[in-house]
């Protein structure tokens, strides 16, 4: 009987094995283009950006589009840069915190209680995750503006924290990954329901709670909040990029940077966390 290596599959030979990590590089190269391009772009003189055929590396990097794009954000309208930072930071934060802890606690309650109605309103929440955004924008408008919120942060930070994506996963996970007797040893040792979740629950689902973290950055940071914030000093910073970079040819680096820029926050997040979304993902899919 032939001893199998460790750390190899027995049912893969060597050359499955290159043949896989080929088709892992070519798809990586495919998927990586858009992102070194935009790199590349972003420090592209006027010149290199106009040229035909484009070339994808930049020949003279100069970083004299982001000095034109700070400079137009500080010069077009009333509001400065460093305000439509701090709007898109604020919503992008709150956001983000509000939507873990709604999801987290609903997704407990789903995951390891059953009541009346408990399948139904799950049902419901996975059928919500085929509706895109526009389809609620008018809705979504609506209430928003029955209950007084029309050109406030709470406008766009509130339909945040209801996002069916972040119930799904976070339930998915609770179910795959956190046994009920763990659970229930917890209550036999006299442990609340606050203790258990706080203590117990929320350190098991820190990899969902990461990826849950990056898609709610990723969708608030990159939210210009134009339906719901009217007021030059509560909008967001996508709006003033999108405003620079509709300006006309001559403003083609400034929006070349403007594009880095939105890109740079959720790239960093993922990357620091990119293990914990593989892992989610994983179990999320997981039944008993």
């Amino acid at each position: 009987m032939k001893k199998i290596k460790a750390g190899r599959q027995p049912n893969r030979s060597r050359a499955g094995d290159v043949g896989v990590a080929i088709v892992l590089i070519i798809f990586g190269c495919f998927f990586a283009f858009p992102l070194v391009y935009a790199i590349n772009a972003a420090f592209k003189p006027l010149d290199e950006l106009f040229i035909y055929p484009p070339k994808l590396f930049v020949r003279n990097p100069t970083t004299d589009n982001f000095s034109d794009l700070f400079l137009l954000l500080n010069k077009t309208g009333v509001v400065t840069f460093t305000r439509y930072m701090f709007n898109s930071i604020f919503v992008t934060a709150v956001g983000t915190a509000g939507h873990i802890l709604v999801a987290s606690m609903a997704a407990y309650v789903l995951a390891k209680y059953r009541f009346p109605g408990s399948r139904l309103f799950f049902s419901a929440v996975t059928v919500a995750l085929m509706f895109t955004g526009y389809v609620i924008s008018i809705p979504r408008y609506l209430i928003m503006a029955n209950i007084g919120l029309i050109n406030t942060y709470l406008a766009v930070i509130v339909p945040a924290f209801a996002s069916p994506m972040g119930l799904f996963l976070m339930k998915q996970f609770m179910e795959s990954s956190i046994p009920d007797v763990l659970i229930e040893a917890a209550k036999i040792d006299g442990a609340k329901e606050g203790k258990i979740f706080v203590s117990i629950v929320m350190p098991l689902v820190k990899p969902a709670i990461l990826t849950l973290m990056i898609f709610s950055i990723q969708a608030l940071w990159n939210d210009a909040g134009t339906t719901f914030l009217y007021k030059d000093e509560l909008k967001m910073l996508p709006f003033a990029l999108q405003t620079v970079a509709a300006g006309g040819v001559a403003r083609t680096g400034a929006g070349s940077a403007a594009t880095l820029f939105m890109m740079i926050l959720p790239l960093i997040c993922f990357i620091l966390a990119q293990s914990n979304i593989v892992e989610t993902m994983a179990s999320s899919g997981i039944k008993e």
